[in-house]
């Protein structure tokens, strides 16, 4: 068999606080190959987050193992590049040396660390924002910064949490274009963590779909729907019925929760 680009393996992760523990996930386990787009789908405190910080290497499992190319994780690394909702971004530096922060921190070259964000910035579509400063962006050019950042390090796998979370409709559904035809330009193993059903439908290859607290997976599903797709195509459409039947239950069990 061929080796896996990432194994999660039987993980658990308990929190610990004055109230008790927390379990928010519970033997979770999980294959990807690389180069392809996963998007993992579950209800708010579903340990979505914690699973992505968790393969990120921000977190370290109380039981189970990851494994990134056969080598076990053991912290944070270049090669997971990293894009959050909230941006991220360093206020003092501008568009170009927030994406060349990465290669100059690794000792790259000055000139080679331009070519690099050049790029990059060409390919989200800002190269005549080179100059500006994150505070002169609106929020779907920051997150294209952050993409572009991220990338500047040449992960081999990208995690994004939400990334588009805090967007409005119009400028969710362009990123989302526009994150896909960078996966097409540059193709590596993507994680996408989101509560939207319908954006892991149209972007992902596999939806995993997580269970109320304590996280674990429900289901695993291919979307086998060639690129591009059309959001209101009657493929599309089923699997995003299919998917909110399958967690209909689970977003009840967590507003229970929450409501004890």
């Amino acid at each position: 068999m061929t080796q896996p680009k990432l194994l999660v393996d039987r993980v658990t992760k308990t929190f610990r606080s004055n109230r008790g523990d927390l379990i928010a996930l519970n033997n979770v386990s999980l294959e990807a190959p690389a180069k392809s787009f996963i998007c993992v789908l579950g209800s708010s405190g579903c340990g979505k987050t914690t699973l992505l910080n968790l393969i990120a290497g921000f977190l370290e499992p109380c039981s189970g193992a990851i494994q990134v190319d056969g080598t076990a994780i053991k912290g944070a690394s270049s090669d997971r590049g990293v894009v959050f909702q909230d941006y991220a971004l360093f206020p003092w530096l501008t568009v170009q040396r927030n994406i060349q922060f990465g290669p100059r921190v690794s000792g790259m070259p000055h000139n080679e660390q331009e070519v690099i964000a050049k790029k990059y910035l060409t390919m989200v579509g800002l190269s005549e924002f080179a100059r500006q400063y994150p505070h002169e962006l609106s929020g779907g050019m920051k997150q294209r910064v952050a993409i572009a950042r991220a990338l500047a390090n040449r992960p081999s796998i990208l995690l994004l949490d939400e990334p588009f979370g805090a967007l409005d409709a119009m400028t969710r559904e362009t990123m989302q274009d526009e994150l896909l035809t960078v996966a097409t330009k540059e193709p590596k193993l993507i994680i996408f963590v989101t509560h939207s059903v319908a954006e892991a439908v149209f972007l992902a290859d596999r939806v995993i779909v997580m269970s109320s607290r304590p996280g674990r997976i429900i289901a695993d599903i291919a979307i086998n729907v060639p690129h591009p797709r059309d959001r209101t195509a009657p493929e599309v459409t089923a699997h995003v019925r299919e998917i909110r039947q399958l967690i209909a239950p689970e977003l009840q069990a967590s507003t229970a929760a929450a409501d004890m």
